[in-house]
């Protein structure tokens, strides 16, 4: 059985380590591709970002994002399915989140942010695999 993984508290998010988190192309790249799926209300796996590099390289990417306390991680089975923190974001650090990732919409192109393969959510009721 898969333990949980560990989150800061909304107290314990640091600024300091929030941006050197972001600082990173991969990541901030898995955030912005979090944030763009975000209207349709649906958690990503880890599977979404296969284009983004090596499966060992993305657990370590997102176990930063964890620590950071930028995004959530929960455990179903052998998946895990990771959100945005952003209300804790946005209680701790104001407007913070939405003017990096207004300027990783602006700028995208000129980063060549990978894209993220987005799998339709599935219908109500049904089993995630």
């Amino acid at each position: 059985m898969a333990r949980a993984p560990l989150h800061p508290t909304r107290d314990q998010i640091e600024l300091p380590l929030l941006l050197d988190c972001l600082s990173d192309p991969t990541r901030l790249a898995i955030v912005h591709g979090l944030a763009s799926h975000e209207s349709s209300e649906s958690e990503l796996r880890c599977g979404n970002f296969s284009s983004f590099g090596a499966k060992s390289n993305l657990a370590y990417h997102f176990a930063k994002l964890r620590e950071a306390g930028i995004i959530q991680t929960r455990v179903e089975g052998t998946a895990r399915y990771m959100s945005l923190r952003r209300k804790d974001l946005e209680a701790r650090f104001p407007g913070l989140l939405d003017s990096i990732l207004a300027s990783v919409a602006r700028d995208a192109a000129r980063l060549e942010l990978p894209e993220c393969e987005f799998a339709p959510p599935a219908p109500e009721g049904a089993k995630r695999r």
